[in-house]
C-alpha cells in the first residue's frame, strides 16, 4: 500500500471516482484539490507526483516520478450539490488512515456513499423550495397572504423543473419552463385577485431556481487563480438566470408589470420577523442542498445571523446592499472557520446555506429581464436595469470574498496544520503497519 507505483492503474482510478464524486456534488476546486491529495497520500503516493488538473468538467491525474509517468483523465457531464455526500467524502481520507484501510475498503466505501439515497424526499424538497422563496418574499416586504402564494407558485415550479428533469429535457429549457410555470401562476392570482402586495410573489417565486452554490464557486475558483474553471461556473451561470429570465419575461408578455421591475427589495426596518424568514431559508436551501439533518439548526442561526446583520448596517448605518452582504458574508465565514471542527464537517457546508438568502438574485434575473424586452424601455428603465445588474453582480462577488476571506487570510496556517495532522496520522499508520 504504500509503495507508490504498487497497483497504480487501481489507485488512479479511485482517486479520479474520488474527485468526480466531489465534483459532482458541488465541490470548487481548491476543496477537490485539497482532497484528492490527501486520498493520493493515505494510497502512499507523495504529493510530490501527484499533478491535478481540474476544468468544470474534466479531471485530470497525472502521477510521475524520474522513472514512471502515468496520466489519466474522467469527464463529468453532470453537476449538482449534495452537501451530505461532500461532509462524508471529506471524512473518508481521514478514516481510511486512521483505520488503516484496503484499498478494496477504500473503493467499498465509495460506493456505499455514491448508492446512497438522497436524505431528502422529492416532495420535502419541492416543500422546501417553495418555503425558500416564501422566506424571501416575506425578506422584501410582502404580507403572509403574498408569502403563501409565493409557496405555491414556486412549488409548481419545482414540480414543472422536476418532470422536464424526469423526462431528460434540456436542462436550461427546464429552467425556462420552471420559471415560466411559477411566474405565470402568480402573475394569474395577482390579476384575478388584484392585490398590491401579491406581486412580491411574482419577484420571489422563482428564486429557488438561482444557482447559489455555482455563483459562490465561480468567484471562489476565480479569487483562487483556477480561472478556467471559474469562468465556467460563472458562464454556466449566467445560462440558468438568462434561462430564468427568458421564462419570466414569457409569462410576462402580455402584461405591462411596472411596479416588478421596480419594486423595492431594500430593506427600511429591523424586525423579528426577518429573523424567522431568514431562518427558514437558510434551512430550506440546506434541505434543498441535502445537508445532513444535525447541522441544520446551525445553519438556521447562520440564515438568522447573515441577513439581521446585513439589514442592520443597511437600515441603522446607511451601508449599502453590498458593503453589507460583505461583512454579514465575512462573519458567517469566520464562524464557519470556528466552529467546523467542532461540528465535523467542512468550512463551506456550514458557510454557504447561510449566505444564500443574501444573494440578491432578483436584481440579477431584473437586469436580464431589461435586456430582453430593452425596445420597449425608456432611458430611465434601461438605466435602472443597468444599475441592478451592476448592484446583483457586485453583491455576489461580496459575497463570495466574504465567505472565503477568512479561510484566505488564515490559509498558511490552516494548511501547515492539516499538513501537520496528516504527517501524524501517516506515521502513526506506518507504526502500526510495521507492528
Amino acid at each position: 500500500m504504500c509503495e507508490p507505483f504498487v497497483a497504480i492503474h487501481r489507485k488512479m482510478e479511485l482517486l479520479l471516482d474520488y474527485g468526480q464524486l466531489l465534483m459532482q456534488n458541488g465541490a470548487n476546486t481548491n476543496h477537490i484539490q485539497r482532497d484528492m491529495m490527501r486520498a493520493a497520500s493515505y494510497m502512499g503516493i507523495p504529493p510530490q507526483f501527484v499533478h491535478i488538473h481540474i476544468t468544470y468538467m474534466t479531471l485530470m491525474l497525472n502521477i510521475n516520478d524520474e522513472k514512471h509517468s502515468y496520466t489519466v483523465f474522467r469527464k463529468t457531464p453532470l453537476h449538482g450539490v449534495n452537501m451530505t455526500i461532500l461532509s462524508t467524502l471529506s471524512k473518508l481520507t481521514w478514516k481510511a488512515i486512521e483505520n488503516n484501510y484496503s484499498l478494496d475498503e477504500f473503493e467499498d466505501h465509495l460506493k456505499t456513499i455514491k448508492a446512497a439515497p438522497p436524505k431528502y424526499p422529492t416532495p420535502l424538497l419541492g416543500l422546501a423550495a417553495g418555503l425558500a422563496c416564501g422566506a424571501f418574499s416575506i425578506l422584501f416586504g410582502a404580507t403572509w397572504l403574498a408569502a403563501l402564494v409565493t409557496v405555491i407558485c414556486a412549488v409548481i415550479g419545482f414540480i414543472t423543473r422536476y418532470i422536464c428533469h424526469h423526462y431528460q429535457i434540456n436542462f436550461y429549457f427546464g429552467i425556462v419552463a420552471a420559471s415560466f410555470a411559477a411566474t405565470f401562476t402568480a402573475n394569474l392570482i395577482n390579476t384575478t385577485f388584484d392585490s398590491g402586495s401579491i406581486v412580491y410573489a411574482m419577484v420571489s417565486c422563482t428564486l429557488f431556481l438561482i444557482p447559489g452554490v455555482p455563483l459562490i464557486n465561480a468567484v471562489d475558483d476565480m479569487i483562487n487563480n483556477h480561472i478556467v474553471s471559474g469562468m465556467t461556473r460563472a458562464m454556466h451561470t449566467l445560462l440558468i438566470v438568462s434561462s430564468m429570465s427568458v421564462g419570466i419575461a414569457m409569462a410576462l408578455y402580455f402584461d405591462h408589470v411596472s411596479t416588478f421591475t421596480h419594486l423595492s427589495i431594500t430593506p427600511v426596518v429591523v424586525t423579528p420577523i426577518q429573523a424567522i424568514a431568514a431562518a427558514i431559508g437558510a434551512v430550506s436551501f440546506a434541505t434543498i442542498f441535502n445537508t445532513p439533518y444535525r447541522l441544520l439548526w446551525i445553519i438556521a442561526i447562520g440564515g438568522t445571523i447573515s441577513v439581521i446583520t446585513r439589514n442592520i448596517l443597511i437600515v441603522d448605518f446607511g451601508f449599502t446592499i453590498v458593503g453589507a452582504s460583505f461583512v454579514a458574508s465575512a462573519i458567517i465565514g469566520l464562524l464557519a472557520l470556528k466552529t467546523y471542527k467542532l461540528l465535523r464537517t467542512a468550512p463551506l457546508i456550514l458557510s454557504i446555506p447561510s449566505v444564500i438568502p443574501l444573494i440578491p438574485g432578483v436584481l440579477l434575473y431584473r437586469f436580464l429581464f431589461g435586456l430582453l424586452t430593452i425596445n420597449s424601455l425608456t432611458p430611465d428603465n434601461l438605466l435602472f436595469a443597468l444599475r441592478s445588474g451592476i448592484t446583483g453582480v457586485f453583491t455576489i462577488i461580496c459575497i463570495a470574498i466574504g465567505v472565503a476571506i477568512a479561510h484566505i487570510i488564515a490559509r498558511s496556517y490552516l494548511d501547515r496544520k492539516k499538513e501537520i495532522s496528516l504527517h501524524k496520522a501517516l506515521r502513526e499508520r506506518q507504526k502500526s503497519l510495521s507492528e
